[in-house]
């Protein structure tokens, strides 16, 4: 077995103490990436373990876009952000950079992004059928949700299972996301291929509050 390949045994398996011994001993293994060519470093911080992730970003000759956007890296963003094709560039799992800067929590760097030019209605290239606002209402990204709705971001995409932004606030009960995108023009009545409103949504987690402004929206 590579290096390469324990990198992934180990991460697959949880051993993340292992990882990081393996990396202490061999540094080179900051550089791996999987069969899709997703980098090591992204599939640790989709585990949650930014502090892994800040250990292999340190052993890297250079965070590629997705990288340094995920772990809110402007400067070297800012570096990489000149190149169009790269702004609007999928993963090898299928995601632009700015849906991992709305996903990952990093409001600003998806301004940078979309100053740059990154599509704010970019789709992901694959079953999920992502864009960048249904990655910010999921993971209540306020900041990055607002700077895609200013620069036209359609409040009312449908992603996989028809679900669009407003049913994952409501699903989150995110009152203030959910009041954002209503101010944009997301429709309250918009239903997901289950037939369900996002009041349906919000009543079916339990928040009742945020159930009945919706309703009133509607």
């Amino acid at each position: 077995m590579t290096n390469v390949e324990s990198c992934f045994e180990l991460l697959q398996g949880g051993d993340f103490d292992g990882l990081r011994r393996l990396l202490d001993s061999v540094p080179e293994c900051a550089e791996a990436r999987d069969a899709n060519g997703v980098s090591l470093l992204m599939q640790v911080l989709y585990r949650g373990r930014r502090d892994l992730a800040e250990a292999i970003a340190a052993r890297k000759k250079a965070l590629d876009i997705f990288e340094a956007t995920a772990l809110g890296r402007s400067e070297r963003l800012k570096q990489l952000a000149g190149d169009r094709t790269t702004v609007s560039a999928h993963s090898g799992d299928g995601f632009t950079a700015l849906h991992f800067a709305c996903f990952f929590g990093q409001g600003d760097v998806a301004r940078i992004l979309i100053d740059a030019g990154a599509p704010v209605d970019a789709v992901a290239a694959n079953p999920m059928k992502v864009m960048p606002l249904h990655s910010a209402a999921s993971a209540r990204n306020l900041t990055a949700a607002q700077h895609l709705l200013e620069h036209g971001a359609p409040a009312n995409a449908r992603q996989q299972a028809g679900w669009a932004p407003l049913h994952a606030a409501a699903q989150n009960g995110d009152r203030a996301m959910v009041e954002l995108l209503l101010r944009h023009g997301a429709d309250a009545k918009q239903k997901n291929d289950d037939g369900k409103t996002a009041v349906m949504v919000a009543r079916d987690k339990g928040h009742e509050e945020l159930a009945g402004l919706l309703e009133q929206a509607g």
